[in-house]
């Protein structure tokens, strides 16, 4: 039998990290049942909605825990009597809503791990369960997680991560040397040790689907008794661009979710409008939403096709086209709004080029805004 009916942890989870999560697994181990209320600003730079999902994907899965959110755009004072009724009264419609507060469970004990435990405990007339207060036994704060994410990467969970990995995107023409540059940058990111050392890269899904489709087309002539064919014989439609476009961002996610603060992909959904131009003469409206769902690029990287000899590797069918494709690009991106540089020069020259451009992005740190307090 557990010690207590009800639990209740709350608390911003600005973002939610080990010290958060610690709480939480405390109280579904010694509660029947659990709510915890994460309660989110306006003014704060990730959407209270994104900290719900990140928690209940985190804890959903336990017996008994039920995560709801609060939008509360209150100030924070512990000395005044209006405010702590303030928040107190947001907590409870929250808790209303779960279905803890819908059986009408009441709440008997609250598990925090700062000061105002104390007297929130005493509003719910519950016991006031405090670990960790001093952090011993996780030193982390998510003070210290906005200030610093690589610093505390160990402490975020997979989600929290994908959200805080800077996406550096490679994007060129056929034979410019973007594979060449994605997996030259990702690995020197990956000699820096530390979170960097998890660095991944998220290789071209566009280029596998051409390996798979032109064996099939031959597997199908040998059986038929035709010409083996070449990669000019095949055909593409616009179904095949938005399978590119939602593969490539499905596994760009997964990419951020186990990798490090940088994460680096050679092309992505916005590319593939421009490819689809290229093989079928427009983008269409399915590949363009795509791309616009995307989460934020932190720097587009174009490489430039002046300089790099063209390399038939018996995948690619359109040298003649690579002055049109950078041209393109150079439209996409400035359109884009995001960030973008262009790079030239032999392959080392363009790695530095890349490094130095990713370091300036992680000298911006992520300029998150401050909670209300």
């Amino acid at each position: 039998m557990s010690a207590f009916q009800h639990g209740l942890v709350i608390g911003k989870f600005y973002p939610p990290h080990a010290g958060h999560h610690f709480l939480i697994r405390s109280a579904a181990e010694s509660c029947d049942r659990v709510t915890v209320v994460v309660m989110g600003a306006d003014v704060e730079s990730i959407p209270l909605a994104t900290r719900v999902e990140w928690v209940r994907q985190a804890h959903g899965g336990r017996s008994g825990v039920a995560v709801v959110g609060a939008r509360d755009n209150l100030l924070v004072d512990y000395e005044s009597e209006l405010a702590w009724s303030g928040h107190v009264a947001l907590m409870r419609e929250a808790i209303a809503r779960g279905p803890h507060g819908i059986a009408g469970i009441a709440v008997d004990a609250v598990f925090a791990s700062e000061a105002y435990g104390a007297e929130l405990a005493r509003r719910f007339d519950a016991a006031d369960v405090r670990l960790d207060a001093l952090r011993a036994t996780y030193a982390v704060s998510g003070t210290k997680v906005r200030a610093d994410p690589v610093a505390e990467w160990d402490a975020l969970e997979p989600p929290v991560r994908a959200w805080f990995a800077k996406r550096i995107v490679i994007v060129g023409a056929e034979s410019t040397g973007t594979t060449t540059l994605s997996m030259d940058l990702a690995r020197a990111l990956r000699t820096r040790g530390g979170p960097h050392a998890l660095t991944r890269w998220v290789a071209e899904y566009g280029r596998e689907l051409t390996v798979q489709k032109l064996a099939v087309a031959r597997a199908l002539a040998g059986v038929r008794g035709l010409a083996e064919p070449t990669v000019f014989d095949l055909d593409w439609d616009d179904a095949d661009f938005e399978r590119v476009a939602l593969r490539q961002c499905a596994d760009e996610d997964a990419a951020a979710q186990a990798g490090g603060p940088v994460l680096v992909c050679d092309t992505d959904a916005l590319a593939t409008t421009v490819w689809q131009e290229r093989y079928r003469g427009r983008s269409t409206e399915p590949v363009r939403a795509i791309a616009q769902g995307m989460p934020p690029r932190t720097l587009y990287v174009l490489t430039d096709h002046l300089g790099v000899p063209f390399y038939d590797d018996g995948l690619r069918d359109g040298e003649r086209l690579r002055p049109w494709m950078t041209d393109r690009f150079r439209e996409v991106l400035e359109k884009s709004g995001a960030r973008w540089i262009e790079v030239r020069g032999d392959r080392a020259s363009r790695l530095g080029q890349a490094i130095a451009a990713v370091d300036a992005e992680l000298g911006r740190g992520w300029d998150l805004a401050a909670p209300l307090g």
